[in-house]
């Protein structure tokens, strides 16, 4: 999560922030945990072939198989990203899914309400509400980095409702 919280003119930012799902293990660290697992497989799979039980090294295959699909879906699904920006007149949240689809709301920072829990369960759901619309937002941060964002998004909420708007 990045987060820059910004002081300024009703021109400038308040709260500008690209949250991004955290991706513990980096690419090289999947290909060197995909060549132990493949060699693992293989040298596994040799042995049980010189033993007589050639159809075991099909399912070492599979096992490797299925492991790279599951790092390739979960990479893909780090490509989500949600941008959070705040200006003296408006709240935008940006949601750029997986597979690339674009959403947008816009909401008037007078109005906005921020609904979350702290000390609710550790799942509790970070919304912003405004005139019957509901975003869920930053989902995949961990609770405390959850709580961290709220409390920064507040405090740049409370600091550009105290710029004179427009009547």
């Amino acid at each position: 999560m990045e987060a820059v919280a910004r002081s300024g003119t009703t021109s400038s930012f308040f709260f500008d922030a690209v949250l991004t799902p955290n991706r513990s293990l980096p690419r090289a660290g999947f290909y060197a945990v995909m060549a132990a697992v493949g060699a693992i497989s293989l040298g596994l799979g040799v042995w049980f072939v010189l033993n007589g039980a050639w159809p075991v090294l099909g399912f070492f295959g599979l096992d490797v198989a299925l492991l790279y699909l599951a790092f390739r879906l979960n990479y893909r699904a780090g490509r989500l990203t949600e941008i959070v920006r705040l200006t003296a007149h408006e709240l935008l949240v940006r949601r750029r899914t997986a597979r690339g689809q674009t959403t947008e709301w816009r909401f008037n920072p007078a109005w906005v309400r921020i609904e979350f829990d702290a000390e609710a369960e550790a799942g509790a759901p970070l919304v912003l509400a405004s005139h019957g619309e509901r975003v869920e937002i930053a989902a995949f941060l961990s609770p405390e980095e959850r709580v961290d964002f709220a409390n920064a998004l507040k405090r740049a909420l409370a600091a550009a409702r105290r710029i004179e708007q427009p009547i």
